[in-house]
């Protein structure tokens, strides 16, 4: 399976669909746990209708985000104790659930994990992946 992922810090939404549309994406699977931001462009609805005017479907799987105590510490780039905070939330039951959904979307179509964090090195969007699809064909979008 190959998947994309995409942070959407320092960029527009214009320049986040150009990018998701060069690379043939066309799903963008949200996976932050507040699907809401201070970037315009950014907040689950107004994203959502703007990739679907660009032929892009959006799905949200919060219970894929990263808990508060992880994101404290993905700004302050402890990811010893974001990959704690985050391993513990995979393990919760809707976690379990939205992670085999995320996989099977994946597989559908070409599909992007979404999350803030330009860097995925920082970001729970890449230990999500190692834990749950560590086979994949990962392609780390940059817009």
């Amino acid at each position: 399976m190959k998947i994309f992922t995409i942070g959407y810090e320092k960029t527009t939404q214009p320049e986040l669909i150009a990018t998701l549309k060069a690379a043939g994406v066309e799903r963008v699977i949200d996976v932050r746990a507040v699907p809401l931001s201070r970037r315009p462009g950014f907040s689950k609805n107004v994203l959502a209708n703007g990739l679907a005017e660009h032929g892009i479907s959006y799905v949200l799987l919060k219970a894929l985000g990263t808990p508060p105590e992880g994101r404290e510490a993905a700004r302050k780039h402890d990811l010893k104790t974001l990959d704690r905070v985050y391993s513990g939330q995979l393990e919760e039951p809707e976690a379990i659930v939205q992670t085999q959904q995320m996989l099977e979307l994946a597989a559908e179509k070409p599909s992007a994990l979404l999350c803030f964090e330009r860097d995925p090195s920082g970001c729970h969007r890449t230990l999500l992946l190692h834990k749950a699809a560590p086979e994949a064909e990962v392609i780390d979008l940059f817009p």
